[in-house]
């Protein structure tokens, strides 16, 4: 949580909805019985304060068939509701005041929870629901309505839905609160953090019997319901006494295990207040590795990550929720988020990767870092709109191919709980092993990095999660050859590998020395179904290459790009088997695939939409030779090799922090001034911003820089557009200073 003023407004308090009196009892068979059996999975996707409507849409079309274990719920009680704040309408901490233990809320009804958790389930994902038990709403507010309904007298601290009055809570000098304006002022005082109100948040009495049942019976409406478990909200602030006797009047859930605790105790303090006396109640979300994992990735010293279990650590690996960020983390950027672009991305991978804690995968909403208590998207009551991962207002992550490809890889390297093989390439370069089950590299640096690590797995060829997801039909990421154990595997910048032995190209027994037995049937050249004759199969048989592609493509929502080509590797013209491209720098699409070497084969680039309908592209077939080094190629969607020509582009401008470069132009391969498909340019030589695009040969064209912030604002550099023209030259450089 975080601190706020004592205003109005109250501090980024993260957690459970508070107990309901008399409904220790209630139940709902239909929603409680799980259709099918939960994953076996540790992994949980915490999608804040998105509606039930839009989790049980993602459980049942991502969550679910990705194989993650469970997803976390914001508070679903009725709250305040505050029109106007010095944060604006409807700030997202609404929901960490309750004023009931309706579920009633922004987030929508009793009716419409109860539904997400049946579809949850069915998808075979657990839900777990953010409490917030410690408290009611703040004793300074001047409105007296929640989302339902409800009436409460904030400064009369009383709360007549549940019920709750005056002598339920803690208030000055009443013999726990041994402060004058009963507020917390000291974080180091045991008695004061636990017995004091939190940023002006009326406290409840939990050392009292009756306010303890008043909670486990909100709690146990809940788990009747089908909940799983629950994330603690100032579970630091409720005596770990008082919250262990609350825990234990709770109901099994569904499978017939006491309720999951994943408690917010944020680090600071000893005693009473450490992380250590809360262990035994259940898990404590891991703050200092969430830390540790923004000074390593920020820094590029990802070889410090071996040494991870001397870190100051909140606690045991098997009692820990791991994370990168939560909701309060990644406003006061305490730790990495998502405006750090790849850099988050590639913590998440190593969250994922690393045996350490039980991971939470965090997607929130997009926000300005000048406004972090800004509302969720809402309608004008402050009720939360349907999630949409397509407009760049919600972070999706959890529902990127890559991040559903490393879940698939730690459920199946889960049972090896210690990383192997670790390898240094360089500070910012590792690799390990999860015993025989999969491997994992990551590459925090502006180049692609190539190397041979032991793998610890069997033989054979391994198909990347990064690239390919979570699919285990045929080998849908860049395959990777074994030999004898190891493998010479090429790291995109800013980029990762993962292979395991549930995602395998064939049998898994591929010599990694053997040229392709059959020819393949057929080459396309035009933009629809191949109908020409076979081309001929690559004519080496002394190994492989690690072959780069870079494809400028952008693309509507739902779409994504691949490579397809006349070897096997490339899916021999099949689009079924054609090797998805990674989005991670759209609207350029990456992948390295392993080719024959000393040969030569041809490709193309292709499209999928959400349907299955395949786009060719409509020039020729790109026709290349390989020799023994790895190739790295430039290519832009529907421009022919030989009609391009290569133009490297360097901008001089500095940035701050979550700012990058884009470069635009007036030709499709630089976006037709269109700044959502810009290109972004690397930093890898900061102040200098880089990229090598494909254009047009013999053409002249118009361009300019523009910069994006992490709220994707737009600001174009000043001046008249700059120009250019190519000639038949393989490749031309551009130095320019923004200006």
């Amino acid at each position: 949580m975080r601190k706020r003023t004592r205003t109005l407004v109250l501090g980024s308090v993260t957690s459970l909805a508070l107990a309901a009196a008399g409904l220790a009892g209630v139940s709902l068979a239909s929603t409680a019985n799980a259709a099918v059996s939960l994953n076996n999975s540790d992994v949980t996707a915490n999608l804040w304060e998105w509606n039930f409507d839009s989790i049980a849409t993602a459980c049942t079309t991502q969550l679910g068939p990705a194989g993650y274990g469970a997803v976390q719920v914001a508070p679903p009680q009725e709250s305040v509701t505050l029109a106007s704040t010095s944060d604006g309408a409807h700030p997202w901490w609404e929901v960490y005041q309750p004023v009931s233990y309706n579920i009633s809320g922004r987030l929508g009804t009793q009716a419409e929870f109860t539904s997400m958790v049946t579809a949850c389930h069915n998808a075979g994902v657990r839900v777990y629901v953010d409490a917030v038990i410690n408290h009611m709403a703040g004793a300074n507010n001047t409105v007296t309505t929640g989302y339902g309904g409800s009436t409460f007298s904030p400064t009369g601290y009383s709360y007549p839905a549940v019920p709750y009055s005056y002598s339920d809570f803690h208030h000055p000098n009443d013999g726990y609160c041994s402060d004058s304006d009963g507020v917390i002022d000291d974080y180091n005082n045991a008695s004061e953090v636990q017995n004091c109100e939190l940023v002006a948040l009326s406290d409840l009495k939990s050392q009292d019997s009756s306010v303890r049942t008043k909670i486990a019976g909100y709690l146990n409406k809940l788990v009747d319901w089908g909940v799983d478990g629950f994330r603690v909200d100032a579970a630091k602030h409720m005596a770990a006494g008082d919250l262990s006797a609350i825990k234990g009047q709770l109901h099994t859930t569904v499978e017939g295990k006491a309720p999951y605790f994943a408690q917010e105790v944020m680090p600071g303090g000893s005693g009473d207040i450490a992380a250590s006396a809360y262990t035994g109640i259940g898990d404590v979300l891991g703050f200092s590795y969430a830390y540790g994992l923004k000074t390593q990735f920020a820094n590029g010293t990802l070889s410090n990550l071996s040494s991870i279990p001397s870190w100051s650590l909140d606690a045991s690996s098997d009692l820990t929720a791991a994370m990168v960020t939560n909701h309060d983390l990644e406003r006061n950027g305490s730790t990495l988020r998502y405006q750090d672009g790849s850099t988050y991305t590639l913590a998440n991978y190593f969250l994922l990767a690393y045996p350490y804690g039980q991971p939470f995968l965090y997607d929130g909403y997009s926000f300005s870092t000048s406004a972090t208590g800004a509302s969720p998207p809402a309608d004008s009551s402050g009720f939360v709109t349907d999630t949409n991962c397509g407009n760049g207002a919600w972070q999706c992550l959890t529902q990127s191919t890559g991040v559903k490809g490393m879940v698939a890889w730690r459920n199946t390297t889960r049972s090896a709980t210690t990383a192997a093989n670790w390898t240094n390439t360089a500070s910012n370069v590792i690799g390990f092993s999860r015993g025989s089950l999969g491997w994992f590299g990551v590459n925090r640096s502006g180049s692609a990095s190539t190397a041979t690590y032991t793998t610890g797995l069997a033989d054979g060829t391994y198909c990347d999660r990064i690239t390919g997801g979570a699919s285990t039909s045929g080998c849908a990421g860049t395959a990777i050859t074994v030999a004898s154990g190891r493998a010479s595997v090429t790291i995109p910048a800013n980029g990762a590998v993962a292979i395991d032995v549930n995602a395998k190209s064939g049998a898994g027994t591929t010599s990694p020395t053997a040229s392709p037995t059959t020819s393949p049937t057929v080459s396309p050249t035009t933009s629809t179904s191949p109908t020409s004759s076979p081309t001929a199969s690559p004519t080496s048989s002394t190994g492989t290459v690690q072959a780069t592609f870079n494809v400028y493509a952008p693309t509507t929502t739902g779409t994504n790009v691949y490579v397809v080509g006349s070897t096997t590797a490339l899916g021999a013209w099949d689009p079924a088997k054609a090797v998805a491209l990674s989005a991670s720098g759209y609207p350029v699409w990456t992948g390295s695939v392993a080719v024959p070497a000393s040969g030569s084969f041809e490709y193309k680039y292709l499209k999928k939409d959400a349907a299955g309908t395949v786009t060719w592209e409509s020039n020729a077939n790109r026709a290349v030779s390989t020799g023994t080094s790895a190739m790295s190629f430039t290519n832009s969607f529907n421009l022919a090799n030989a009609s391009a020509t290569t133009v490297t582009f360097n901008e001089s401008a500095t940035t701050s922090t979550g700012t990058n470069v884009y470069l635009v132009g007036s030709i499709a391969a630089l976006g037709s001034w269109n700044t959502a498909d810009a290109i972004p340019l690397s930093s890898a030589s900061y102040p200098t911003w880089s990229r090598a695009v494909a254009v047009p040969q013999s053409t002249a064209f118009t361009y300019k820089y523009i910069k994006k912030d992490a709220a994707g604002t737009v600001t174009w550099e000043s001046g008249s557009n700059r120009a250019y023209t190519t000639g038949t030259a393989s490749s031309y450089t551009i130095s320019d200073t923004w200006k």
